[in-house]
């Protein structure tokens, strides 16, 4: 009977013809890479009775076409044709004898090339079953050629930022087709491009574009390439060159009037390194006791306000030049930290700035407030009584110090002057004895208000008119120095004033 091994527009191109007791036995597929060795396993197991083996034959079957590899036979020997002559052999030594034995004649297919992949038939001719045969199906693979590279030995970072790429992954003329992905902590993206060969590899190529930086200066940056089970890794470290990046360190915004060993640093992060330095002080000259040690600035002897200014230091390397500066400030007192050497910080210190003023301002108001009050509070203790207690003063205005001065008698009638703001009304008041008679049974809080008094403005003519009492009185030296002039034009005791 016959089984069908190969289709072509659904119908039958190659069949196998199979009998009872008798069959070829082999593998369905076999695969191996180009360059490699592959074994195609042939068996021809016999019948009981055996039937004689006339010629065994090895053929290529490719899209309907069938070509001679190897043929065996019992009489004439072993034939292998080209372009199979130097790669195929028959591997049981006893096929090559004299007297050959056909039961095994398995062949090794070494040096394996692309253009070998085809189905195998190994074909049994016997005598009287007729022919017997079976087929492998044999597959080559290509291992690619896996390679990464960078663009550029020297990758430089520009101003203008751009993106270009960086590093290739490639894996050449593999057969089936990889699968390339990127492992890297860098922030970029990768191309992908796949190209079908003629001989039917595929060759796939992955670029990887970035924004050269300082940050991606020796990054790692990985390709990893999937060939069928397989994996296959390959790394490179950028090198990216920069410009310099500066910062000047140094200082730390404590530097008061003769503190000592101060300096400044200009460290930088370059690729290429720094080659030179050069120290400028903004709108002026360095001061004339500062050394410059290659990136640093020394500064001699005690700080002074001669230091103060901003400072500048240029680096320059193989990619360009920049510029780092600092501003320094001069105190009078060093700046202590708070305990526990934490510094404040600056919000901190607003805050506290804010909470101050506002205290000091509510302590201000409270101070004005106070001082307002006290003195108020002696206005009202200055005066006692009515306005008249002021305006005795030729009466008994002396009656709290605890007598009084000889005073001449006082007329019965008496006529008050114009500026007096009591209601002009003569009393009369009958006085025995004079004032030494009432000194004796004087009583102030009660008499005071019923005496008649006048008043007078200091340094004013003691020359009265008519229509001032008839007599003048010209006090003595302690009560004259006991008196206190007003805004008012009256006079009033010291005694009175400060009780």
């Amino acid at each position: 009977f016959c089984v069908c091994v190969g289709w072509m527009d659904g119908a039958c191109i190659h069949c196998l013809v199979a009998g009872d007791g008798q069959s070829v036995q082999m593998d369905s597929i076999k695969s191996g890479f180009v360059g490699s060795q592959v074994e195609l396993r042939c068996i021809f197991v016999n019948s009981n009775p055996p039937v004689k083996i006339s010629q065994v034959t090895w053929q290529k079957f490719l899209n309907g076409t069938k070509q001679n590899v190897a043929i065996a036979n019992p009489s004439l020997g072993v034939s292998v044709l080209p372009p199979f002559k130097e790669r195929v052999t028959f591997k049981q030594a006893a096929v090559r004898h004299r007297t050959p034995s056909l039961e095994d004649t398995t062949i090794m297919f070494s040096n394996l090339r692309l253009s070998d992949e085809a189905a195998y038939i190994c074909e049994y001719t016997t005598f009287p079953a007729g022919n017997r045969e079976n087929m492998v199906n044999l597959t080559v693979f290509a291992r690619p050629l896996t390679r990464m590279t960078l663009t550029t030995p020297t990758i430089v970072a520009r101003p203008q930022k751009r993106k270009m790429t960086v590093a290739t992954c490639l894996s050449a003329n593999g057969k089936p087709q990889s699968v390339i992905k990127w492992d890297t902590r860098l922030k970029g993206e990768a191309t992908f491009q796949e190209t079908q060969n003629s001989n039917g590899t595929v060759t796939v190529r992955s670029n990887y574009v970035v924004v050269p930086s300082r940050e991606t200066h020796k990054q790692k940056l990985t390709c990893i390439v999937t060939y069928r089970n397989e994996r296959i890794t390959d790394s490179v470290v950028l090198n990216v060159q920069y410009e310099p990046e500066v910062k000047i360190e140094g200082f730390d915004g404590n530097w008061y009037l003769n503190r000592q060993d101060v300096s400044l640093t200009c460290n930088t992060d370059a690729n290429p390194p720094v080659t030179v330095y050069q120290w400028k002080l903004l709108n002026g000259s360095l001061p004339s006791t500062v050394e410059i040690r290659n990136n640093s600035l020394i500064f001699k002897g005690a700080v002074t306000y001669e230091l103060a200014g901003t400072y500048v230091c240029d680096a320059t390397n193989g990619i360009g030049t920049r510029t780092g500066l600092v501003e320094v400030n001069v105190t009078e007192f060093p700046n202590n930290p708070p305990p526990g050497g934490r510094e404040i910080p600056q919000e901190q210190h607003n805050a506290g700035a804010v909470i101050g003023g506002a205290v000091g301002g509510v302590v201000l108001l409270a101070a004005a407030a106070t001082l307002l009050f006290v003195f108020l509070r002696r206005r009202q203790r200055t005066f006692k009584g009515d306005y008249s207690t002021k305006k005795q003063v030729f009466g008994n205005g002396y009656s709290k110090a605890g007598g009084l001065p000889a005073h001449p008698p006082i007329p019965n009638n008496l006529q008050y002057p114009d500026d007096s703001d009591d209601e002009k009304k003569p009393t009369q008041i009958a006085v025995t004895g004079g004032f030494e008679a009432s000194e004796r049974d004087f009583d102030g809080d009660t008499e005071d208000l019923k005496r008649p008094y006048f008043t007078v403005d200091e340094g004013e003519s003691q020359d009265y008119d008519e229509r001032t009492l008839a007599f003048q009185y010209n006090p003595g030296p302690d009560i004259a120095d006991d008196m206190v002039s007003q805004t008012d034009g009256s006079v009033i005791s010291k005694k009175e004033w400060y009780v």
